[in-house]
């Protein structure tokens, strides 16, 4: 594959079984993923979408294929480290991820196990802290906070460590429509400053927000587009085992009385600009 390895995540024919599973989790994905990108992956529940998250920084390795992350093939035990240094993981739970009993604690624990020395700490602390809006959180007690605002702290240490792609694992499912919304500006704004963004999810809203959008059924890529070409035609969006957006579905309702949108409609903001057109 052309490009620079060291900016990209490059998949090829990458199959895992988990320990005693009698079928793939995922079978033989291609896939490449640019840093300064945003992608959303999508796919009905066991579709593989979590297990492709995980073995993308090392948390689970190949049965078959490989994963070379930033240049570092995952299978190999020395890269580990470096490899979850570049691909930050941020989980489903913020709780299962934070160990600090204040947000700078948290926030600094993954550069202090780096070895960095102070200064350079409190300069990613700090900086990392503004990127997520929380730094007037510094002193919190993470077990005070929301939901929200505890998930801007994971997501917070999670850019701690200056990573050149950041890893979502359904970060904003347990998120009220005000933290959705507050993190997914927030991944919009780190693409523009050149991190990837992988953000794994259920909600089609989201994905329609990324600049690709990559679907999983039963292990395999079934789509890999930007997301008008997949989230626009309600048929295909079933076929693939999903939920059509709303505006979508009012859309096609629209062409079949004949007055059909002008281009591919994803959000409500275009649905209103069709209908005064």
């Amino acid at each position: 594959m052309g490009g620079n390895r060291g900016s990209q995540i490059a998949v090829e024919g990458l199959s895992f079984t988990y320990p005693g599973a009698d079928r793939q989790a995922l079978s033989g994905v291609d896939i490449v993923f640019e840093q300064g990108q945003f992608y959303a992956i999508l796919g009905r529940n066991g579709s593989g979408k979590s297990t492709l998250a995980r073995c993308l920084n090392a948390l689970l390795l190949p049965s078959a294929g490989t994963v070379t992350s930033c240049g570092l093939d995952t299978q190999d035990p020395g890269n580990s480290l470096d490899i979850r240094k570049r691909l930050s993981m941020v989980f489903q739970d913020p709780n299962t991820q934070i160990v600090g009993t204040t947000v700078e604690e948290e926030v600094a624990f993954g550069p202090e196990n780096l070895g960095h020395p102070c200064g350079a700490i409190r300069e990613r602390v700090n900086s990392s802290l503004e990127l997520t809006g929380i730094l007037g959180l510094v002193r919190s007690q993470p077990s005070r906070l929301s939901e929200g605002q505890k998930q801007l702290v994971a997501i917070a240490g999670a850019l701690a460590m200056e990573p050149a792609f950041l890893i979502s694992d359904e970060s904003t499912s347990m998120l009220d429509n005000t933290a959705r919304q507050r993190i997914l500006e927030l991944f919009l704004s780190l693409k523009e400053q050149g991190i990837g963004i992988i953000h794994v999810t259920h909600f089609l809203e989201e994905a329609s927000m990324a600049d690709r959008v990559v679907v999983l059924d039963d292990g395999r890529v079934t789509a890999e587009s930007a997301p008008p070409d997949i989230l626009f035609d309600p048929d295909k969006v079933r076929e693939l085992g999903l939920d059509p957006l709303p505006v979508t579905l009012v859309a096609k309702e629209m062409s079949a009385l004949g007055h059909p949108p002008a281009g591919p409609v994803l959000t409500v903001e275009e649905l209103i600009s069709c209908i005064r057109a």
